[in-house]
């Protein structure tokens, strides 16, 4: 089977993460229930769906509501082809020329903002008889990637009336959602460009996670939304007044198990550099769980979990491949199972990692890809 790292479960490790997919559901039917029916929500499950599993998790959004799905590269797309996913597919990044062709032989539709992009579709049908599906690409103001509006009408009409591309639909993306005063700037660039063009049959987006929940796509000339990171049960910036907010469950949850327990005399210290020192004697346990499994070494010394319903601290440098816990008081065994992330206790949550080492709460699943098993659970 294909894509082994993302569906076998490692059971030779005491360490795993765990995704709810009842809570997966629940956050997709949560915007669902506040968009209008006639607007489609495409799920970004880009980065392997934030550290959670495209693969994995994709059946469950399609069930739930989620009309299409967005990716960062081809290859994302040939994953979740791969096994057998077969709704529509886009690649919201830039794509390689070279790999028009990869993406036309396997109905991945890609965005295209450069003269080089409709050459390279055309090379596409002379060659294999294949129409590359595109959505063109507009650059309002996050300055990143995509068309400029001073070029973007002629750009779309050309497109158009090109018999060697399906043009499936046009967007943008939001740089401040959260700042009215700035999203007003892109809103009015994008008004300009899609007053100008025919949008007859095509996919109109704008709004992302934030954006959706403070503006009415409608009212944006958009008949689209895509959802990111609210997905998976985490909130982005908000501004405090928005249109909805919707009450969303975390879908992850980061597990270890015991595997070593001693008492530690006073004085002496544990893990590099000692950093934390023993004012009593102090029960440690130790958990197969470090930096390279995607938790910050910023974190040591900082954080708590919770085991056998007890919070305890964690105490020392995290290493590369094992943390330590002082579980004094606490009647725990080799093998019981301590819990990171919880989503019952603030304190045991991403956004309170995030938080603590100064960053946003999308990039900390994204880190916990690599090393750690997966298990789905309802």
């Amino acid at each position: 089977m294909k894509n082994v790292r993302q569906t076998q479960i490692n059971i030779h490790r005491d360490a795993w993460v765990e995704i709810n997919l009842d809570s997966l559901a629940h956050n997709v039917k949560e915007f669902k229930k506040n968009i209008d029916s006639d607007i489609k929500l495409l799920g970004i499950v880009k980065a392997d769906a934030y550290g959670h599993g495209s693969v994995m998790t994709a059946p469950t959004m399609l069930a739930s509501g989620v009309d299409m799905l967005g990716v960062a590269s081809i290859d994302e797309g040939l994953d979740l082809r791969a096994e057998n996913i077969d709704c529509d597919i886009l690649v919201v990044g830039a794509v390689p020329v070279w790999s028009f062709d990869i993406a036309a032989k396997n109905n991945i539709s890609i965005s295209v903002f450069e003269e080089a992009h409709i050459e390279a579709c055309y090379k596409v049908y002379e060659r294999f008889g294949i129409k590359p599906k595109v959505h063109i690409k507009l650059d309002t103001g996050m300055n990143r990637i995509g068309l400029q509006p001073q070029n973007a009408v002629e750009f779309i009409k050309k497109v158009q009336n090109s018999d060697f591309i399906e043009l499936k639909g046009i967007f943008t993306h939001l740089a401040n959602a959260e700042i009215s005063e700035k999203t007003d700037i892109q809103f009015e660039r994008w008004t300009n460009i899609i007053s100008n063009i025919d949008t007859t049959g095509l996919m109109i987006h704008i709004l992302n996670t934030a954006g959706t929940m403070i503006y009415d796509p409608k009212e944006l000339k958009s008949n689209m939304v895509r959802i990111g990171i609210s997905l998976y049960g985490l909130y982005p910036d908000l501004p405090e007044k928005l249109r909805f907010y919707p009450q969303l469950k975390p879908v992850m949850s980061l597990k270890g198990r015991i595997t070593n327990i001693h008492t530690m005399p006073v004085n002496d210290g544990v893990s590099y550099g000692h950093t934390f020192v023993a004012k009593e004697n102090t029960k440690v346990a130790t958990v197969p769980i470090g930096y390279a499994d995607g938790v910050p070494r910023a974190l040591s010394n900082k954080i708590s979990a919770i085991i056998n319903n007890k919070k305890v601290k964690q105490i020392g440098n995290i290493t590369m491949d094992q943390m330590m816990f002082d579980i004094t008081g606490v009647d725990a065994k080799l093998g019981d199972i301590i819990t990171l992330l919880d989503d019952n206790d603030k304190e045991l949550s991403l956004d309170n990692w995030a938080k603590i080492v100064g960053t946003i709460n999308y990039e900390l699943p994204c880190r916990m890809k690599v090393r750690l098993p997966r298990v789905y659970t309802r």
